[in-house]
């Protein structure tokens, strides 16, 4: 029996967004368990892989953490060797993260992890850009949401 009460669990959203984050994301954890990495170190070793140095700022604001959160992330992946962080000679308050070496050739090793995790999935890639494309749209809605308020 469907009901059309917009108050049930199912009809929200915010409770799709959820559980599809919990258990997608414990699709990744045993195929970045290989490469020493947790699902957020994976994104902030994403973003390096797409272009580096960036400064703490640009990395905080390119995944969207803020940087209380991020910081922990990079002392960690500091601390395995895989990236350093070295203070701007022209702006001595801001870190810029580069890529060790390995940090680097840990690239190679990732470029499994998607066909991995699509394959676990095992829902097709066109869906799954799809989905990635439809929550895109909602995430630029909310933040349009949120700027309009004055947040």
């Amino acid at each position: 029996m469907r009901t059309e009460d917009p108050l049930t669990l199912e009809r929200q959203v915010c409770f799709a967004l959820v559980v599809a984050a919990r258990t997608v994301l414990s699709v990744y954890r045993p195929v970045l368990e290989p490469l020493g990495l947790t699902h957020p170190q994976y994104l902030v070793m994403l973003a390096l892989w797409g272009s580096e140095p960036l400064s703490v700022k640009e990395l905080s604001e390119t995944l969207q953490l803020d940087p209380p959160t991020l910081s922990p992330l990079l002392k960690r992946l500091e601390a395995q060797g895989l990236l350093e962080r070295r203070r701007l000679p022209e702006d001595r308050r801001s870190l810029a993260v580069t890529l060790t070496a390995p940090g680097r050739e840990l690239r190679q090793e990732a470029l499994r992890v998607p066909g991995q995790v699509v394959e676990r999935l095992g829902v097709d890639v066109g869906e799954l850009e799809r989905l990635r494309d439809g929550l895109t749209r909602v995430i630029d809605a909310a933040t349009a949401a949120d700027v309009s308020r004055g947040r």
